[in-house]
């Protein structure tokens, strides 16, 4: 004869499952987890010479994803214009920054010696936009 599933035996069952939500990365979020463009964070290391003398590290964030993209046949008139040999039009847009800003990177020299600050520039916001030869 089947068991009957009771409330009491539920929670047993589902306990586990409720620890293991509990325990993901609360640093998780859609957007990381989602396809597109999006910002990602990754650190960076300056030195003032080959040696590393004196470094600095900071976190910057660059533009990393895929946009959509298509291709069609061309319009008849791009045919003619081209004398019959563009006959793919396409259409691509590329993962960019859109706003970016500039941070401040301390560098750090032995016996407390200190460089002045050096500016680098990162990503503050991230679009799909017009492929730009002049950006890659």
């Amino acid at each position: 004869m089947p068991r009957s599933v009771t409330p009491d035996l539920m929670v047993v069952m589902l306990l586990p499952l409720m620890v293991l939500v509990q325990q993901r990365p609360f640093s998780w979020s859609y957007e990381v987890l989602s396809p597109g463009c999006h910002l990602y964070p990754f650190n960076v290391t300056i030195r003032s010479d080959r040696r590393g003398t004196c470094r600095g590290t900071h976190v910057a964030f660059a533009c990393v994803g895929y946009c959509e993209s298509s291709a069609f046949p061309s319009r008849y008139s791009v045919l003619l214009a081209s004398n019959f040999t563009h006959n793919v039009t396409s259409a691509s847009r590329c993962c960019t920054i859109s706003k970016d800003a500039k941070v401040k990177v301390r560098l750090d020299c032995p016996r407390g010696r200190r460089h002045d600050d050096i500016e680098i520039l990162t990503a503050r916001a991230c679009r799909c936009d017009m492929c730009r030869k002049s950006r890659y």
